[in-house]
């Protein structure tokens, strides 16, 4: 029977570090299926969903053991079935000057209308005119039924001149 893993990893980043995790999966007969790994706060920093034979889920335990003592700390954790969400695919781009809050005043409007967050995208940079710090964030979104985008383009109009920050929504 085949059940399915996500390995959350952290650790100081070093070349070779994404090649130990493909090699505790393959050593297990595991299928890396998906990742998003990234040097994050100067740290490498991600997730891989694995799929491989539930027996052969102590072979995977024991290759990130080893892992973990290289200094890199792994964690297994079951992948969850919970069906995906019904509704309209989104397509959502904000930048604006960083300040504390942004993150939290976006998801809070996107919560109160019930859209789900697929897949969420943060970035600082340095802005080329003005050399502040500028905040970027990507996001694939689910709407509800019963909740169009205008309604999506509505809430976050409302909040956007609090938060100074400009933003796009486009079918995904």
């Amino acid at each position: 029977m085949k059940t399915s893993v996500i390995l959350s990893a952290v650790g100081g980043d070093r070349p070779g570090l994404t090649q130990g995790l493909a090699e505790a999966v393959f050593a297990a007969g595991g299928n890396w299926l998906e990742s998003n790994l990234a040097h994050l706060g100067g740290k490498y920093a991600g997730a891989v969903l694995v799929e491989l034979d539930a027996e052969r889920l102590g072979e995977l335990e024991r290759a990130v053991q080893a892992l973990n003592a290289g200094g890199l700390i792994v964690s297994i954790a079951p992948a969850g079935e919970t069906p995906p969400v019904a509704g309209k695919p989104l397509w959502f781009e904000l930048v604006g000057q960083d300040r504390p809050g942004i993150v939290h005043e976006v998801t809070g409007v996107l919560a109160g209308l019930g859209v789900n967050i697929e897949d969420f995208a943060t970035r600082t940079e340095i802005g080329s005119m003005s050399a502040e710090r500028l905040f970027r964030a990507t996001a694939r979104l689910t709407v509800p039924e019963g909740t169009s985008p205008d309604d999506v383009q509505a809430a976050l109009e409302a909040i956007s001149g609090e938060i100074m920050v400009d933003f796009t929504l486009k079918p995904a």
